[in-house]
């Protein structure tokens, strides 16, 4: 397995001599104990390449997929919509498959083009003049939004709502600290963030608000009070929103946000184990130096015909470091090209259709469920396509007796949560038909009354 280390001892070394440490284990002392492997692999010595691909391929076969044999009914930030043919067959197209850098324009314009578009779109859903090419997923593009709000208030202190997705609450959490960040989680009251008074003049007044819209509940959060805070002490709003539910809902820019980011998985890009996905932002004009990764403009060439670049490269491969808004120096160009395919397909009345469908779905299941003895409402906020549930026994119980029945029944809470432990989070897409959800319910009943 040697030949597969690409460093020498030597190197190293000099790295941990560079660090101030002595050990490897020093160097990943920060990942817990519960997460790192205490024994060696379980590999036969001398074990050839195939007979290691045909272990890993045995391990794969034990993961229950959703299309294979699970409905699903789970979501919190990916969710199992129809994926049309014409989407798969375009996106599968050798000139995205396999397209050249962007950084050379003249043999990527098609490429090009299709993120322009891509943007374009994007900014027209979050109600805001300019978006990015994409970055990671939802949760990087939050860090990234988090940077800019501090970069451009001056202030590093950040105001996050616990309906923010906990996973990127906690991308938040370690990102802070290396920057210095200050977070400070501000809870949900029934479903919705309920925001202190903030003094204006303080010298720990927030600089960045964060807040989900619909949050990570699937409640919708009034925007307008997350305003209102940062007008009060100059702050920057940044919204973190689930895209699909702008097909009804008024946009984040239209209620005033600075930044709006998403993950834009449900666009085309079919669940995969957590990725790859898609990170979507959008923001203010006067923001737009400080925007992250890349950006496509539209320009002309020498013989005056439209074309495609990058433009405003503010990071740190093409400008001094200690001048760059961000380390981020790529984007999910499939992925995005992906999503623009999906939504030009689906158009403005589509997309509307879509979230409806969800919506009504989502009433139906949340009715049916809340009329089981001892399930309740977790929150009375209204909500979207996603919606949390108290159960009388265990969340973790629940899931694990739905699973037997045939169906990947919701997202437990956990600890992340007040009362976590019985909380559920479902998630119902245009896919579930009404005999599907039916029989949902059904075994659902069975399981927590036994």
């Amino acid at each position: 397995m040697g030949t597969y280390i690409p460093h020498t001892e030597d190197e190293i070394a000099s790295m941990l001599g560079f660090l101030g440490l002595s050990t490897i284990d020093e160097l990943f002392a920060e990942v817990p104990g519960a997460l790192k492997l205490q024994r060696g692999l379980e590999l036969a010595d001398g074990a050839g390449e195939p007979d290691v691909l045909a272990h890993l391929h045995d391990y794969a076969r034990r993961n229950q997929a959703r299309s294979d044999r699970l409905l699903c009914f789970a979501g919190g930030g990916a969710y199992d919509h129809e994926i049309p043919a014409v989407t798969k067959a375009l996106a599968g197209r050798s000139e995205f498959m396999t397209s050249y850098t962007p950084y050379q324009p003249e043999v990527a314009q098609g490429v090009l083009q299709a993120v322009f578009e891509f943007q374009t779109m994007i900014a027209r859903l979050f109600g805001l003049p300019v978006a990015n090419a994409s970055l990671y997923d939802g949760a990087s593009a939050t860090v990234e939004a988090v940077n800019l709000g501090v970069a451009a208030s001056g202030r590093n202190t950040v105001w996050v709502s616990e309906g923010v997705h906990p996973h990127w609450r906690q991308m938040l959490a370690t990102c802070a600290a290396g920057t210095g960040h200050r977070l400070h989680t501000v809870k949900l009251v029934d479903g919705v963030t309920a925001w202190p008074e903030a003094d204006p003049t303080a010298d720990d007044r927030p600089g960045v608000l964060v807040v989900g819209y619909p949050n990570y509940l699937g409640c919708l959060e009034a925007i307008p009070a997350a305003r209102s805070v940062c007008d009060r002490v100059g702050a920057m709003l940044v919204v973190a929103t689930d895209p699909v539910s702008l097909g009804v809902l008024k946009s984040p820019g239209e209620w005033g946000a600075d930044v709006v980011v998403g993950e834009g998985q449900a666009f085309g890009t079919a669940l995969g184990f957590g990725g790859p996905y898609l990170g979507l932002f959008a923001c203010a004009q006067s923001q737009v130096r400080r925007l992250p990764g890349r950006l496509v403009g539209e320009t002309v060439d020498l013989d005056d015909r439209r074309a495609y670049v990058t433009t405003l490269r503010a990071r740190e491969q093409d400008i001094r470091r200690e001048k760059a808004t961000s380390n981020v120096c790529t984007n999910q160009t499939l992925m995005a090209v992906t999503a623009a395919i999906q939504l030009a397909w689906l158009g403005t009345a589509g997309l509307a259709d879509l979230a409806l469908r969800c919506a009504r779905a989502t009433r139906y299941t949340r009715d049916a469920l809340l009329a089981i003895d001892g399930v309740e409402p977790y929150a009375t906020a209204p909500v979207f396509r996603e919606f949390a549930v108290r159960t009388p026994l265990p969340a973790d119980t629940v899931v694990e007796r739905l699973a037997d029945a045939g169906f990947l029944a919701g997202i437990p809470l956990g600890s992340e949560f007040h009362d976590g432990d019985h909380g559920l989070l479902i998630a119902v897409t245009e896919r579930r038909t009404r005999d599907e959800i039916d029989a949902y319910v059904t075994a659902f009943a069975k399981v927590v009354a036994s």
